[in-house]
């Protein structure tokens, strides 16, 4: 895959119990730059941390001027089909119904469907399923941010030029 004007994401959520403590992770990859994002909630449920991955990588995207400026598309991986089907299948007939669902019941997390539905206006996006806890590094090193914000742990990130990022298997599975 080449970076030519493409930033790739990959995002992930995690919650112990749910409800319980959660907390996700995101790695943002452009052409000249890694960045890690991740945080934690103390109730919530998975879901709603997978949909909070997606949303704060979007949002950096769109904040930081150098990726910005250099993105014309973005490839956002996740493993949570619940995110990708929603943005790409369900999200027009929730609108469409008032946000209910297929059984008539309020859409679940409306709040951040429709904050996914701004940070995504605008942007060329292709949404790819991959399997979690496999042998995808860039889902994984978003399982451990994730995980490691929901148990309470101080986590570090990382946030530089690609040619310094720590995790080069990550690399080379986009490159």
């Amino acid at each position: 895959m080449t970076f030519m004007n493409k930033t790739i994401i990959y995002t992930d959520g995690s919650s112990r119990g749910n409800p319980g403590r959660g907390g996700w992770g995101a790695l943002v990859i452009s052409k000249d730059k890694v960045i890690e994002l991740g945080d934690r909630e103390e109730m919530t449920t998975n879901n709603r941390m997978e949909l909070t991955g997606a949303i704060k990588a979007l949002s950096a995207v769109h904040i930081d001027q150098e990726i910005t400026k250099s993105t014309k598309s973005i490839v956002i991986y996740s493993d949570s089909q619940y995110v990708i089907k929603g943005i790409t299948e369900w999200i027009e007939g929730w609108q469409r119904n008032g946000w209910r669902n297929s059984q008539k019941k309020a859409v679940l997390n409306r709040d951040l469907w429709e904050r996914l539905l701004e940070v995504t206006e605008g942007k060329k996006i292709d949404w790819k399923y991959v399997k979690g806890h496999a042998d995808n590094h860039g889902n994984i090193r978003c399982d451990e941010i994730a995980t490691e914000f929901a148990d309470g742990e101080k986590v570090k990130l990382f946030s530089g030029s690609r040619e310094k990022y720590p995790f080069t298997s990550i690399l080379k599975n986009v490159l």
